[in-house]
C-alpha cells in the first residue's frame, strides 16, 4: 500500500515539475511597414498667371482708378469697361489692370474681328465698323426670312404671281443709340455751356501729334515751372478767372476724384496727347464733350490748393512732358 502511496507522489511531483518548467517567451515580430507606403501626392490646379507687361497695370497702395486714368492717359471709364468693374472705388492692391483697349495688340486681348460662321447656318457674317446703312447680308436659309406674313390665300394669276416673286425688303432705319448714363456731378461742376456749331472735329483717333495747335490756359505770372520740380505748370491769377482749352479735343475727364487736383478738366487730343487743368473754382464742360481751341472750359480757384491758380499739365502716353516745349511763347 505504501509503495502505491510512493509511487503516487512521484507522479505528482513530476507533474508539478514540468509545469513549473515554462518555454521563454518571445516577443511577436514588429513590421516596420512605414517605409514601403508613400504618402499619395494631390496635385494642385495651377493658378492662372495674371497678365503683366504692356498695357497692364498692376495696382499699389494709395491708388485711385481716377489718378490710374490719368496716368495711362486713358478714360477712367474705359478702363471700368475693360476690365468689368461694378465699382469704380472697388480696386485692391496688387490687383492688375487692363489699362490698353483690348483690340490693340496686346497678348490675352479679346477677339474683335469678324467671326467667321458655317455657310450653311444662317449666321449673319458682317465686320465691326462696317456703315450702318448697308444691308446685312444672310446664307442659307436665312435669305428667305419675310418681314411680315405670306398666309393669305389668293386667286392665282400672273399679278399674283409677279407680286410673290418680289423679293423682301429689310427696315433702313437704324436703332436708336441708348445714351450713357450721366457720372454724378461733382462739388464744384457747373451745368456745361452750350456747344458752338463750329466745334472742332475729333482728333483722338488721327494719332498726328503735330496737328494740335497749342495756346496759353490762361493769363497770369508763372509761378511754377516743369524743371522746378513739378509736372506742369503753375499760373497764378484771379479767383473766378476763365480757363481755357489749350487745344481742340474731346473732354475725358471732368470731376473732383483724383486727389491734390481738385476739380480737374482734362482734355485728350490725340491718342498720344492729353492736358489737364487743375484746381478749377467751377468746371463748365462734361466728359465726351468736345471743345475748340480757346473754349472756356472752366473758371480759376483753389480747390485742393493754398492758392488761386491753374496747374496746367500736358502728358504724352500718361507721362507729364513740358508745356513750354508745345505752348507758344509770350
Amino acid at each position: 500500500m505504501k509503495k502505491i502511496r510512493f509511487a503516487l507522489l512521484g507522479m505528482v511531483v513530476s507533474l508539478l515539475a514540468a509545469c513549473g518548467t515554462t518555454t521563454p517567451r518571445t516577443a511577436a515580430p514588429i513590421v516596420d511597414r512605414t517605409g514601403d507606403a508613400k504618402p499619395v501626392e494631390v496635385s494642385k490646379p495651377a493658378a492662372a498667371a495674371a497678365p503683366q507687361g504692356r498695357g497692364y497695370y498692376t495696382v499699389k497702395k494709395g491708388d485711385t482708378l481716377y489718378r490710374i486714368a490719368l496716368e495711362v492717359g486713358q478714360s477712367y471709364r474705359d478702363i471700368v469697361a475693360w476690365n468689368s468693374l461694378t465699382n469704380p472705388n472697388d480696386i485692391k492692391v496688387d490687383q492688375v489692370l487692363r489699362v490698353a483697349p483690348p483690340d490693340s495688340n496686346l497678348s490675352g486681348g479679346a477677339q474683335t474681328g469678324a467671326i467667321a460662321a458655317p455657310a450653311s447656318s444662317g449666321v449673319e457674317v458682317k465686320p465691326l465698323g462696317a456703315p450702318s446703312g448697308t444691308a446685312p447680308v444672310a446664307s442659307g436659309a436665312m435669305a428667305s426670312n419675310k418681314i411680315g406674313p405670306r398666309g393669305d390665300k389668293r386667286a392665282y394669276s400672273d399679278s399674283t404671281l409677279a407680286e410673290l416673286e418680289k423679293p423682301d425688303t429689310a427696315p433702313t432705319s437704324a436703332p436708336a443709340t441708348t445714351a450713357a448714363p450721366a457720372a454724378p456731378a461733382a462739388a464744384g461742376v457747373a451745368k456745361p455751356e452750350p456747344q458752338p456749331q463750329h466745334a472742332a472735329t475729333d482728333k483722338t483717333n488721327s494719332g498726328d501729334d503735330d496737328s494740335v495747335s497749342w495756346m496759353w490756359p490762361a493769363e497770369g505770372k508763372v509761378v511754377g515751372t516743369f524743371d522746378g520740380g513739378k509736372k506742369g505748370l503753375d499760373i497764378a491769377g484771379k479767383s473766378g478767372q476763365p480757363v481755357l482749352a489749350a487745344g481742340s479735343g474731346k473732354v475725358m475727364y471732368a470731376g473732383s476724384g483724383i486727389r491734390g487736383y481738385g476739380n480737374l478738366v482734362i482734355v485728350k487730343h490725340t491718342n498720344n496727347l492729353l492736358s489737364a487743368y487743375a484746381h478749377n473754382k467751377t468746371i463748365l464742360v462734361k466728359e465726351g464733350q468736345s471743345v475748340t481751341k480757346g473754349q472756356k472750359i472752366a473758371e480759376m480757384g483753389n480747390s485742393d490748393s493754398d492758392s488761386v491758380k491753374l496747374h496746367f499739365e500736358i502728358r504724352q502716353q500718361g507721362k507729364p512732358v513740358d508745356p513750354s516745349k508745345y505752348l507758344p511763347s509770350r
